[in-house]
């Protein structure tokens, strides 16, 4: 598999979620990256988050990123 641009930023979009606290949510202003901005829509198509704007994880938003973060964090590790 290859990491595509979108792939990545739609990565680092999920990385912003605080996963201690499922009720806390990431909103994607209008006047942000518009990488970023696309990533959200994405991410909302793919029905991983409540909003195309970003929102809320959805449950399978909340497994995905869980594996994204575990990803990255035994990534950088030494």
């Amino acid at each position: 598999m290859v990491l595509t641009d979108e792939l990545v930023a739609e990565i680092k979009f999920l990385s912003l979620f605080n996963l201690e606290s499922v009720q806390e949510g990431v909103k994607v202003h209008g006047n942000a990256d518009p990488v970023l901005i696309d990533a959200a829509q994405r991410l909302f198509d793919k029905g991983l988050v409540t909003q195309h704007d970003g929102g809320y994880l959805t449950d399978l938003g909340i497994e995905v990123t869980e594996h994204a973060q575990r990803m990255l964090t035994i990534l950088k590790t030494n």
